[in-house]
């Protein structure tokens, strides 16, 4: 297993943002370190058409062809923690699939909901089907004219969605959902623990979980992955909450 993050090359506005990535980035470690698993982190920027979002595109696919040994590799965006150290996922359990995402079928093939799934923490299998659902994931992300032409028509084909530019998200639920014959047999979305976690939902209930809950369980009560999303900890522009919230 290789874990595979990253962060912005440019110092972050906020003044306590590469701090805060830091320590985010020492938590995924530590995660690594109790599981025996490598990690690769990056801030170089590989593909300048590819930013914002899709810059993890890149980053996935330079450690796949570099690295053909490894099976699995493990992508979590630099404003995700991991909760629950003494959890690992049941790989078995996968292995006739080739992603592994958080989520639910029926909202993603069903309602056709961009927020059916989340691409902030998700596992792919080091294989050609891998290699060729990267590439028709990133056909949707140079930024730009076909950035801005993909999100319209995602805001037409999802649920939930409005016309603002492609993300790496609602491409990935657009390709789900256009082309399921294609891919979804070797998709797992997961729901039994939290692969992704929106920290909204979590960090107030941290005392709670203490209180009842113990590592080792990775579901509501003890969530594997936390998920900063739309905090913005090196200050970018676009955050949704106030800093002191996401604190």
């Amino acid at each position: 297993m290789l874990v595979v993050t990253g962060s912005s090359p440019r110092q972050c506005s906020n003044p306590d943002g590469d701090h805060v990535l830091l320590r985010a980035f020492k938590n995924k470690a530590d995660y690594c370190r109790v599981h025996g698993f490598d990690i690769f982190y990056s801030n170089a920027v590989l593909d300048a058409e590819m930013s914002g979002f899709w810059t993890k595109l890149p980053l996935l696919r330079a450690p796949m062809v570099a690295h053909p040994e490894t099976e699995l590799l493990w992508w979590v965006d630099s404003d995700v923690a991991f909760t629950d150290m003494l959890f690992e996922p049941p790989w078995g359990k996968y292995a006739r699939h080739n992603l592994l995402l958080h989520g639910w079928d029926e909202l993603v093939y069903g309602a056709k909901n961009w927020i059916g799934t989340n691409t902030g923490s998700f596992v792919i299998r080091n294989c050609q089907w891998s290699l060729g659902l990267l590439d028709a994931w990133a056909k949707m992300g140079p930024r730009g004219p076909v950035r801005d032409n993909y999100g319209k028509i995602f805001a037409e084909a999802l649920s939930n969605r409005t016309p603002f530019e492609a993300d790496d998200q609602s491409a990935l639920v657009y390709l789900l959902v256009t082309q399921r014959e294609r891919w979804a047999d070797k998709v797992f979305l997961e729901s039994s623990y939290l692969l992704h976690g929106f920290w909204e939902g979590i960090v107030d209930r941290y005392e709670e979980m203490r209180s009842k809950g113990q590592p080792g369980l990775s579901d509501d009560r003890w969530p594997l992955v936390t998920h900063f999303v739309g905090c913005k900890p090196c200050g970018e522009h676009g955050a949704s909450y106030e800093a002191a919230r996401c604190r």
